[in-house]
């Protein structure tokens, strides 16, 4: 059963075409990558699936609805993870699970339930009662993480989630992830890191230019093409993850 259908997908921003007529398809239970350099389409294609920005042509189905149609519906059973640290500086780590749980009209006996059992997830127990600011960068991204799941969310999104971390805080990350997609939970990630794409990813979708270049699992990429992830991607696109 796929989670997601794109076809014709197409966006434009004034003359700008930032994703260029793609199709994929992602199933229940994958880990799927958008693999790019910047300006490549990645970040525009998921704000596409979770309803933050509309197509300019073309058709996206998530869980079998429309996103131009049923955006509320979608994104109730969606959780995102930004790339960019948004969590609110004025309030506790505990506070802003809890506030945020309000926008999915879970009551607050329920969220203060949630928010206990995520912290202990992405193992922040000890820092409920610290204010954001007092919190490492490694810390922020493990509690957006945690944020993510206040939903229970079926579908997974994420930006870039390792991205300025540690080694540590890194594969922390990954840990959980892996931990979600055993639970089968349907992730979706940006990535310029290929360890990251080979580590999560049963399948990646490599863009360039608003265009998917190719689609196929790390180890197929590698099977067909030689080398490792990122000296298929230099083959197939002529240019680094960094450009």
């Amino acid at each position: 059963m796929n989670i997601v259908t794109a076809k014709g997908l197409t966006k434009d921003y004034g003359d700008l075409r930032a994703v260029d007529n793609i199709d994929f398809e992602i199933a229940m239970g994958e880990c799927f990558g958008f693999l790019g350099p910047n300006g490549a389409g990645k970040t525009t294609a998921m704000g596409i699936i979770y309803c933050f920005m509309p197509p300019t042509s073309g058709e996206v189905m998530v869980f079998g609805m429309d996103v131009k149609r049923y955006r509320g519906r979608i994104k109730s059973r969606i959780g995102v993870m930004p790339q960019d640290d948004n969590l609110d500086p004025d309030l506790t780590v505990f506070e802003n699970l809890v506030v945020y749980a309000r926008y999915f009209d879970i009551m607050k006996n329920e969220s203060s339930s949630l928010a206990r059992e995520l912290l202990e997830f992405v193992e922040l127990s000890r820092k409920a009662d610290v204010n954001i600011r007092d919190l490492s960068g490694g810390m922020k991204h493990r509690l957006l993480l945690a944020r993510a799941l206040i939903n229970n969310p079926e579908l997974l999104i994420l930006d870039e989630p390792t991205t300025g971390l540690d080694p540590h805080s890194r594969h922390s990350v990954w840990e959980k992830l892996n931990h979600l997609k055993s639970k089968n939970t349907t992730l979706i990630l940006t990535t310029h890191y290929m360890e990251e794409a080979e580590k999560l990813c049963d399948r990646v979708a490599i863009m360039d230019a608003g265009k998917i270049v190719t689609i196929d699992s790390p180890s197929g990429l590698t099977d067909k093409h030689g080398g490792n992830l990122e000296e298929v991607y230099l083959k197939l696109t002529g240019r680094s993850l960094e450009a």
